[in-house]
């Protein structure tokens, strides 16, 4: 059954996997996704047509020819892309995963995979990247805690005026989190709320957009004023000053 993309116009998906019998499992699984499925087989390619061409979403193999996926990921990036990326990684590869997540994966589906799950999470950050700004007024799509500002309908944040670049996943984290401020959220509970479906052992994903975030909006991440860490609990987000 096809998953029709919302504007009526084909999504464009890049898939990065030197290994052809596995980049066209997963072609003929995402294709059912409404989308024209481009597959490339090593990183120098890879990193060109990522920086060059706008994707609906990048299924990246962290272990490639020439350019790892660390550093494509990286690069788009460091263009300030949001594009959804989901990596692949293999079992035995932990720290690769924790480093991939890191500098900006959103997700990631070890090896060897289930193609159900395949799709399940490809969804998932479909439904993120694309969801549609509430027709409410514009003071429902606006949050402030102090000098930290977001607005939804554009899907843009602010510390103290200076604009800071957000994934769409880092976006929806600090979004849940400003819009219960005060409150205590296990890692479970972020899981469920923000990726959208059950994630089962993989708690460390939450650490590593947490880090990321506190890199970006804190003054010094070490010492956070914005998102704490309620320990043996889980985190909030600080209540704005009376």
């Amino acid at each position: 059954m096809v998953w029709n993309a919302p504007n009526g116009r084909r999504r464009r998906f890049l898939v990065v996997e030197d290994e052809a019998d596995i980049a066209d499992l997963l072609r003929l699984h995402l294709q059912d996704l409404d989308a024209t499925v481009e597959i490339c087989h090593n990183g120098r390619q890879a990193l060109d047509l990522a920086c060059r061409w706008q994707w609906n979403l990048i299924v990246l193999d962290l272990r490639l020819p020439e350019v790892d996926g660390l550093e494509i990921c990286k690069a788009i990036r460091g263009r300030g892309a949001d594009v959804p990326i989901l990596m692949l990684t293999a079992r035995s590869t932990e720290m690769d995963r924790v480093l991939g997540l890191e500098i900006g994966a959103d997700d990631y589906l070890t090896k060897p995979f289930s193609p159900l799950e395949l799709v399940a999470r490809a969804k998932a950050l479909l439904r993120r990247a694309e969801r549609p700004a509430p027709a409410s007024a514009a003071a429902d799509n606006q949050l402030a805690i102090d000098d930290l500002v977001l607005d939804r309908s554009r899907h843009v944040a602010s510390v103290g005026g200076k604009r800071v670049d957000l994934t769409a996943r880092e976006f929806d984290l600090l979004w849940h989190f400003a819009s219960h401020p005060g409150r205590v959220f296990t890692r479970a509970e972020l899981l469920d709320a923000v990726w959208g479906y059950g994630h089962d052992g993989y708690e460390h994903t939450v650490n590593s957009h947490l880090n990321r975030l506190r890199a970006k909006i804190e003054h010094d991440p070490a010492h956070p004023e914005y998102l704490l860490t309620v320990w043996g609990v889980g985190y909030k987000m600080r209540e704005p000053a009376p």
